[in-house]
Order: C-alpha cells, then structure tokens, then sequence
C-alpha cells in the first residue's frame, strides 16, 4: 500500500508542474547528443541548426502552453526523459498528436 501512496504523490505533483509552464531542457546537450549519435562526429553548423529550431520550438510551446491539457502535458513530459535527450520539437510533435487526436 505504502508504494501506491507514493506513486500518487508523486504523479500528483507532475501534473502540479506540468501545468506551470514548458520545462526547462538542456538543448545544446540534446543536440550534441543527437548529431553525435546520428553522425559520429562534430559537425558545428548542424548543432547550431538543431538549436536554433529548438529554441524556435520552445518559444512556440511559451505561447501555446495553456492550450494543451495538462493530460497531453502529463503524457508527452515523461517521454522527453526517455534516453537523455529530451527535445522542444518532440515535445510540441507530442502535444500536437494529442491534441489532433482527440
């Protein structure tokens, strides 16, 4: 009993902050990351690319926030965290399916 308690209290307060804006992720990490595992080495304009669509991404999630339930935000914040790299484009790409498939 003690461990569904916990899981509660705990998915209480991700839906608590979820609703309070778009997290924060490290996004010249996450781009680094992905270009390295995409193409095995350092390529600067590419990681300046992906970070400049990221960031266009998170500006865009700042202004639409309110519009996605926090359901859809419950749902597509977790994924971020899957594998370590979480991204703005994926996460809006998450939101998005959600929102087109209700």
């Amino acid at each position: 009993m003690a461990i569904s308690v916990s899981m509660f209290a705990l998915s209480s307060q991700l839906v608590v902050a979820v609703a309070n804006g778009v997290p924060a992720f490290d996004v010249t990490r996450t781009c680094k990351l992905d270009l390295a595992a995409t193409a095995g080495l350092s390529d600067t304009q590419s990681v300046k690319a992906c970070i400049m669509d990221e960031k266009r991404a998170q500006r865009q999630l700042g202004s639409e926030w309110s519009k996605y339930p926090a359901s859809s935000k419950a749902q597509c914040i977790p994924l971020e965290s899957i594998g370590g790299t979480p991204s703005y484009v994926s996460l809006q790409t998450c939101l998005q399916m959600n929102q087109w498939a209700r």
